[in-house]
Parts: structure tokens; C-alpha cells; sequence
């Protein structure tokens, strides 16, 4: 028998703790058709990833007692043999850091949770970010089998976000945002008076790591461009849902879903969203944060979602998330008084 593939830390290594003995775990229709790596990563929260390949590579992890292979797709009722494996005590005590959560429940059944995400916090954790909004409900729903983000919104965006509780669920609701099935509306408030001509902007987009070491995107508008092959064709639909003193609410539709696209779009057609604070105004930002509005957070809302049931053939689920009360509080203060048109 093959020994363990952990290996002894160096003695100037932080101590470390074996995990329990030799586990032997039942694939359930919440892990149906997960690769095997990325089922064991679950299963070994914590542990790095190179240590989880060096167990699979071993052959200490046997499905159906087996050897396979980290793209493994396994299958209902698989008998999974999870090795014991060293973890760092620091690694251990990591999810104890991780506030348990609950976030506002929009919809929710057996196969999928839709919540209302507040603005600055991340979906999850990763790039200076200890954890988001994932890591929270797990740590707060530790009887659910299986939880996972069927797509993303920025840290700064609010609004409705969904959340796989079976992986044929995630699927199928990923291969509805794919193909472009799902339909997004966003609230934007931008500055000035959007043209009302302005109904399509069909711009690809660019991402780019930027001298600062931060991800930024970019509008690419000339062929001749040196990155335009690398370029993504991006679609937003904007109409104006509200004209106010001196700003535009804005219904923004998406048909692609490219890193920070409406921010980019809007700020392209020349009116960037009230309190972006990258590709935004920065000194009218500042000056809403500390004038008598006192807005501090960026003006986009996923306020509308709708997809077809991931269990339920051909029926549609349409979702709404109100605006936060912080952005009525705004849109009230600049209504135009009664008389103006």
C-alpha cells in the first residue's frame, strides 16, 4: 500500500496536525458530475491546492478503488477514499475567521437560493479579500450539502445573486447565462442627461492589469487597436427610467456578461456611475460622499433576474430586488420639483 503523500514540514514550518483517519465518502446528486479535484477541495477545506494534486497524483485517493485522475467526473452513489493528509495549524484555524451570515432571501427551494446582496461586500474571497459572501453561508448553513455561485457581481454592486444548493442546478443555470438565456437588468444613476438616443452600446471590452497590479477594463473602439483581436464583444441595453436634477436612473439590460461592463459602457457613452470609484468621476464622488446626501457606494443594483427553473422544464422565474434604501433616499432628494419637465 502507497504511504501518504503529505510531506514533513521543515523544521522552521509552522506545526503541523494530521486530519482524521481515512474517510470514505458516498457521491450524493450535490456532488453528481463534480471533477474529483474540485470535490476533494471541498471536502478538504483549507488544505492547499498542491497538496490535494500530490494525493491524487500518489494514487492515495481511490474512487471505486480506483486510482483517477483530477479531471474525474464522478458519478452518483461513487465510493470516494479520501486520504488523511498534514494541514497547518494556521490553515486549521483560518475558518474561524469566517463570520457566519445570512443575507436577504429573495427566493429560495430545494435547488436554488437568490439573495439580495448588500454593496461592499465580495461574492467571495480571494484578491486581498479573506472571504465574501459564499464562505459566509456555508460557515452559517453547515448542514448544506452543497453551495456554490452560479455567477458573480462586483464587491461594490448590490443586488440579486444566485446561488446553487445541487450541482445539476449550477449547471443548468450556468449554461443558461452562457448561452445568453438569463435576462439582467441593472439600476444605474450616472451624472448629467443620458441620450435618449443612446439605446445600445455595442463596444467589445478589454481586460488589462494595470501598473497599479489592479484588473481594469477598457473600450476598444479602433480595429487598428494593437489588442483588438484580444477584445470581447460586450452588449448593454440602456433606457432611461428616470430623469432627475442634474442624473439619469438608468435600466441597464446585459446580453454579454464581460468584467465590469456597464461600468465601462456608461462611462464610454460619456456619464459614469454616481460613486465608481474606478472608472468613475472622483471628485463628484467625493463631493456627493461628504455633501448633505451623504452617498458613499457606488449606483448599480441587479434589480431584475430572470432564468428558467433549473428543475422545472420551461418555467420562468423573474426576480426583483428593490432598490436599497440608501439609493431611494438619493433618487427622492433629486427629484425634479413638481412643475419641471
Amino acid at each position: 500500500m502507497a504511504r501518504t503523500a503529505a510531506v514533513p514540514a521543515a523544521p522552521s514550518a509552522p506545526a503541523e496536525a494530521a486530519t482524521a483517519q481515512v474517510r470514505r465518502v458516498l457521491v450524493d446528486e450535490g456532488s453528481e458530475g463534480q471533477r474529483l479535484d474540485n470535490f476533494l477541495l471541498r471536502e478538504l477545506k483549507g488544505v492547499p491546492k498542491t497538496h490535494v494534486y500530490r494525493v491524487i497524483r500518489a494514487g492515495e485517493v481511490r474512487v471505486n478503488k480506483g486510482r483517477a485522475q483530477a479531471d474525474t467526473r464522478l458519478e452518483l452513489g461513487d465510493e470516494v477514499r479520501i486520504p488523511p493528509v498534514r494541514l497547518p495549524e494556521r490553515a486549521q484555524s483560518s475558518s474561524e475567521f469566517v463570520p457566519a451570515r445570512e443575507f436577504p432571501v429573495v427566493y429560495e427551494d430545494d435547488h436554488l437560493l437568490a439573495i439580495n446582496k448588500p454593496a461592499g461586500v465580495a461574492v467571495h474571497g480571494g484578491s486581498g479579500v479573506s472571504f465574501g459572501v459564499i464562505e459566509q453561508l456555508r460557515q452559517a448553513r453547515p448542514q448544506a450539502k452543497f453551495l456554490e455561485l452560479v455567477h458573480r457581481l462586483d464587491r461594490e454592486t448590490s443586488g440579486l445573486l444566485l446561488i446553487a444548493k445541487k450541482r445539476s442546478a449550477l449547471v443548468a443555470l450556468q449554461d443558461q447565462f452562457r448561452e445568453r438565456e438569463t435576462g439582467k437588468t441593472y439600476a444605474a444613476l450616472v451624472a448629467g442627461v443620458w441620450p435618449a438616443n443612446l439605446k445600445v452600446i455595442d463596444v467589445p471590452l478589454l481586460k488589462f492589469v494595470g501598473s497599479d497590479g489592479e484588473r481594469w477594463v477598457r473600450a476598444v473602439t479602433n480595429s487598428h487597436d494593437p489588442q483588438a483581436e484580444q477584445a470581447k464583444r460586450s452588449i448593454s441595453l440602456v433606457k432611461v427610467a428616470q430623469a432627475l436634477n442634474g442624473y439619469s436612473l438608468l435600466d441597464v439590460t446585459i446580453k454579454t456578461g464581460r468584467t465590469h461592463q456597464i461600468r465601462v459602457h456608461l462611462a464610454h457613452g460619456g456619464h459614469a456611475i454616481v460613486g465608481d470609484p474606478k472608472y468613475g468621476d472622483f471628485e463628484a464622488n467625493r463631493a456627493l460622499a461628504r455633501g448633505e446626501h451623504r452617498f458613499e457606494r457606488m449606483f448599480l443594483h441587479a434589480q431584475r433576474l430572470r432564468f428558467v427553473h433549473p428543475a422545472r422544464e420551461g418555467e420562468e422565474i423573474e426576480l426583483l430586488a428593490p432598490l436599497p434604501e440608501e439609493c431611494q433616499r438619493l433618487v427622492a432628494a433629486l427629484q425634479p420639483s413638481k412643475g419641471t419637465k
